[in-house]
């Protein structure tokens, strides 16, 4: 039995939006929409492979290595599958100094996973990130575009056992 893969290819909503997007900008600066098309094809795929980054390179007329490049610089992209939801967790000085240390490991032992790693019923993986801008409400996390703020041990519980019911 042989594995086959479908191509990748956004869904035909997804690829007018694409080309809406391409056309806001000039002839030879199609890369300008790499950004929001990297963010059209994670919202389909939930990640971006390398088959996504090549299928994005396409559409913009630019070598894939360009799409690698970007899509690895940003923390926002996802190179590897994830869980239904990603918890990225702020590890700057100010959040270990308000006591995130403590609270990333509690939700580390509570979710029995390291930073990079989902959980194996697939509902969360944790990843670090260098700042999500929220230094006075430390320790933070976010939750695609929700922060979560002033965490404690016992808010963190609260957290995951909201998100773990969907």
């Amino acid at each position: 039995m042989t594995d086959i893969t479908p191509p990748i290819t956004f869904t035909p909503e997804r690829l007018a939006k694409a080309q809406e997007i391409i056309a806001r900008y000039p002839a030879g600066k199609q890369k300008s929409a790499l950004l929001p098309l990297l963010h059209l094809a994670q919202e389909q795929y939930g990640w971006v492979s390398s088959d996504i980054m090549d299928y994005v390179a396409g559409l913009l007329s630019i070598l894939p290595i360009e799409v690698y490049e970007v899509a690895s610089f940003y923390t926002m992209f996802h190179l590897d599958p994830v869980g239904k939801h990603v918890i990225e967790y702020c590890r700057t000085g100010p959040c270990c100094l308000m006591g995130g240390e403590d609270v990333y490991g509690h939700l580390k032992q509570k979710l029995g996973i390291d930073t990079g790693e989902t959980t194996p019923d697939g509902k969360f993986t944790l990843k670090e990130v260098e700042c999500l801008a929220a230094c006075g409400w430390g320790p933070v996390f976010q939750i695609r575009e929700k922060y979560y703020m002033n965490l404690t041990n016992s808010k963190v519980d609260e957290i995951i056992e909201e998100l773990s019911k969907d």
